[in-house]
């Protein structure tokens, strides 16, 4: 018997064998809605192809008005470069000193140019000042969870500091290669950064009780294999999650870590996190390292997977066939242990509908 979109993403997150092998995108990227799907919106897209719906959305927070005083953002426009990309910069200031950070948004994506802490002194002006919600609203969870129905599940995102977990916050804030260095030369300053984010974020985690999603996405790339070690991950990552991971698993959701890179000397650290599952799976076909099969042969039986479909060769330098094949490659590698959603491994922004269309078509001829 046929399971609605909800039930079969539900059983997979659960590690269960659904109907047929369910698949999502890791979130609609607005400019290849524009530039290959004529505008349409994340839902109308995932009604178009057929996917199952994967739909992002987090409680919205309130903040204390002297909290915000304190913490006055100046963005000035710096005009465009030679490429026609917009550039910026920030002035944040604060009673006890000011910071700065400045970016580049080009019509695909944004990306950082300057980050905003340098010196052991700019985190404690930010710890001190950066404002931290008060309370949670999740309404919007509430109303998004009304209008989706049976067609797919929620996912949120942690309120953790910029980041999806302390250690990846560390890396927004500073930079991945300066906080790896701090870790290095000065592992006691790392770790009281690290306590203090992960005790703004916990307190947001109270904040979530009732909420519908679920599931919430925690880590991110800086917890990959392939930017550190599995040692500096059981030091710097690992205790820090299983703290947030306890406090997210009270109101009920499912967690997801993600780890876009290198994961297969992590997965035996994230059993040890308290994940219910990981993403993004990403194969070395796109800079990763990641072996659905034999993944799936270590973990399979105790985390759900999301991802492993490489979207270079199958969505933007591919054909519908070989999308379709590549879809049919993913299903092979993990049908023995389910708990699989076949994804995307990360954003795409290029890549022909008639491929995202084979991708959505190939998982409903893989039935379990």
């Amino acid at each position: 018997m046929a399971m609605t979109s909800r039930e079969r993403m539900l059983t997979a997150l659960n590690n269960g064998r659904p109907d047929r092998l369910p698949c999502q995108v890791h979130g609609w990227m607005g400019y290849w809605l524009k530039k290959y799907c004529g505008g349409i919106d994340g839902w109308r897209a995932f009604e178009k192809f057929g996917m199952d719906f994967a739909i992002y959305v987090s409680p919205a927070y309130e903040y204390n008005e002297d909290d915000l005083a304190n913490w006055q953002a100046d963005r000035v426009d710096l005009g465009v470069d030679d490429d026609g990309n917009k550039l910026w910069e920030e002035t944040i200031t604060t009673p006890k000193g000011t910071l700065h950070q400045a970016g580049t948004i080009s019509e695909i994506t944004p990306w950082s140019t300057e980050d905003l802490l340098k010196t052991e002194q700019d985190f404690e002006i930010w710890n001190e000042f950066f404002p931290c919600p008060i309370s949670a609203d999740i309404a919007p969870v509430k109303q998004v969870k009304e209008k989706l129905g049976d067609r797919g599940i929620i996912r949120s995102h942690p309120w953790c500091g910029n980041g999806g977990n302390p250690w990846m916050a560390i890396c927004m804030l500073f930079g991945t290669q300066e906080a790896i260095m701090l870790a290095l030369d000065k592992p006691a300053f790392v770790h009281h950064m690290l306590s203090e984010i992960l005790k703004k974020a916990n307190r947001v985690a109270e904040m979530w009780e009732g909420t519908p999603a679920d599931m919430v996405e925690t880590g991110g790339g800086p917890n990959s294999n392939t930017v550190i070690s599995p040692k500096m991950f059981r030091e710097f990552s690992l205790p820090y999650d299983k703290k947030q991971h306890e406090a997210l698993h009270q109101h009920g959701v499912k967690i997801v870590y993600h780890m876009c890179g290198g994961l297969m000397h992590m997965l035996d650290l994230a059993l040890e996190n308290g994940t219910d599952g990981v993403e993004t799976m990403t194969p070395p076909s796109m800079g990763g390292d990641c072996d659905l099969r034999e993944a799936s042969r270590r973990v399979g039986d105790k985390l759900f997977f999301i991802g492993g479909f490489d979207q270079n060769a199958g969505f933007e330098n591919g054909t519908p066939e070989s999308a379709r094949r590549l879809v049919i490659d993913c299903f092979e590698a993990t049908k023995d242990h389910a708990g699989y959603i076949c994804c995307p491994s990360d954003h795409f922004f290029h890549g022909d509908a008639a491929c995202v269309q084979a991708f959505a078509d190939a998982a409903k001829e893989c039935v379990y």
